[in-house]
């Protein structure tokens, strides 16, 4: 058993350290029961709750949420319009997110599937000092896809 300042005790029957924590108007808390013999410790149930749920907030405020921005292309997009695209992927990298870039085929334009290649890596090309690419081309069905992840500090 440890007691209210911490210090362990030493082995206590349970009637005692109840008898203990009602004294002391706390409560006695199993805090190792797997261990031979259980440990157990007076507190304050309901502040040690609460300050477990701060320290979990706190750590929650602090993750970075990591959001997955799609954008899509097609195997005949005009210079114009990639440099769009390509504003959209800086755009989204600077933010922290992921980048999937998807070229969808339609009809016979699958046959010539090289194409597609070519524009998903001229784009990762346009964009490598600030991102890393996470997944190389690969066809899905009809469409291609290639993901691109923000450069870290570190790397």
């Amino acid at each position: 058993m440890i007691d209210v300042d911490g210090n362990q005790v030493g082995v206590v029957p349970t009637k005692e350290a109840l008898n203990r924590a009602k004294d002391a108007n706390l409560d006695l808390v199993v805090v190792a029961p797997q261990a031979k013999p259980p440990v157990c410790r007076i507190m304050d149930y309901g502040k040690f709750k609460y300050e477990q749920s701060k320290k979990e907030k706190e750590a929650r405020k602090k993750q970075k949420v990591i959001h997955v921005k799609e954008v899509r292309l097609s195997p005949n997009i005009e210079e114009h319009d990639l440099q769009t695209k390509l504003r959209n992927v800086r755009k989204f990298l600077n933010q922290g997110d992921k980048v999937k870039l998807t070229i969808r085929f339609r009809g016979r334009q699958i046959t010539h599937s090289e194409i597609g290649q070519e524009i998903l890596e001229k784009m990762s090309k346009e964009v490598e000092d600030i991102s890393v690419v996470e997944r190389k081309a690969k066809m899905e069905g009809r469409n291609m896809i290639m993901i691109l992840g923000p450069k870290n500090e570190k790397q």
